[in-house]
């Protein structure tokens, strides 16, 4: 078995994963690739944010139950 491929002797760049990992190195993306990891990140900021009123609403509620 050889160690490298004769075609190609400095073998092939890792792909890209598929999410985003914070602090992650950002020169091997494409435009297109950073472009999804952006749509990525604002989805996942809005599912956040979706969730912190959840929970403010419901330490709200539960402030009020136990205040009266």
């Amino acid at each position: 078995m050889a160690l490298f491929d004769e075609t190609d002797p400095f073998g092939k760049p890792p792909k890209a994963p598929t999410q985003h990992e914070i602090g992650q190195l950002l020169d091997s993306l494409s435009v297109h690739e950073l472009e999804e990891r952006i749509d990525i990140l604002r989805a996942e900021i809005t599912r956040l944010e979706e969730m912190k009123v959840k929970k403010q609403a419901s330490r709200q509620a539960a402030d009020a139950f136990f205040k009266s």
